[in-house]
């Protein structure tokens, strides 16, 4: 079962126990402290016992789901290019795809509106998503 690791770690270390001293006020094998404090797993007889050394409530040992919202920040980036006799190519995708990742942007989408020119495009619009940081 899961169990709050960040908390048995906390008490610990406010007790200045090491894992050791722990397992030993616990009755529980060093092991089982290391693999609690690792993966955040145990039983529930480890859980009742680590509750009973550190003084706490059994149920303050409950694993807590944390859900966060990921927030996304977005930008456009046009490159232009012609058909037919003015042809000028296409735009060099890679280099733009590159400059954008080198600022930590990731290419989300690419897009060829229409136009007026006999339905050809005139440009491709990339559009990049980054993870907000707050």
């Amino acid at each position: 079962m899961k169990i709050n690791a960040a908390l048995i770690l906390e008490l610990r270390l406010e007790r200045g126990w090491s894992q050791e001293e722990l397992a030993i006020a616990s009755g529980l094998n060093l092991r089982t402290i290391q693999r609690v404090e690792a993966k955040s797993s145990a039983s529930l007889q480890s859980k009742k016992a680590l509750a009973s050394a550190l003084d706490i409530d059994l149920q303050s040992l409950s694993h807590q789901e944390t859900h966060t919202v990921k927030k996304y920040e977005y930008k456009t980036v046009e490159m232009p290019f012609k058909f037919g006799i003015l042809k000028q190519g296409t735009p060099d995708i890679d280099k733009v795809l590159n400059e954008q990742g080198n600022l930590g942007w990731k290419l989300h989408q690419i897009v060829m509106p229409a136009s007026s020119n006999m339905g050809q495009s005139e440009k491709m619009i990339a559009v990049f998503e980054r993870e907000k940081s707050e």
